[in-house]
């Protein structure tokens, strides 16, 4: 690997591993806190909520330029038929996956300016 900071894929794959894993931990932590026999604390609640979010933008960022940049890939030019063919499948399976993050930032967004 080149010590190039954060530039390669794989990097930047795992920092979207430990964000998600983080957006876990503050869904169990506002469980917790639901759960309190006393009674959930509005302040802790939101505050999760708020970092759940800002995680939640960053990781659909991340993924979808990583996404955009595997569909610009093209390492089957000049190669036969139905390896093409399987790498545009694929490439088609990613723009729905950003469909899909688009609707669920769409809903996020929505969601925060209700709260």
């Amino acid at each position: 690997m080149t010590p190039q900071g954060k530039s390669s894929s794989l990097e930047r794959l795992h920092d979207v591993e430990q964000r998600i894993v983080r957006v876990v931990e503050l869904s169990g932590a506002v469980m917790e806190e639901l759960g309190n026999s006393q009674g959930p604390r509005a302040e802790a609640v939101a505050a999760h909520c708020r970092e759940f979010m800002l995680y939640m933008k960053e990781i659909q960022t991340t993924m979808r330029e990583e996404i955009k940049s595997a569909c610009e890939y093209r390492p089957f030019e000049k190669c036969d038929y139905s390896a093409r063919i399987a790498n545009e499948i694929c490439c088609k399976k990613l723009e729905y996956v950003i469909e899909k993050m688009d609707a669920m930032q769409l809903n996020m967004e929505q969601s925060s300016n209700g709260v």
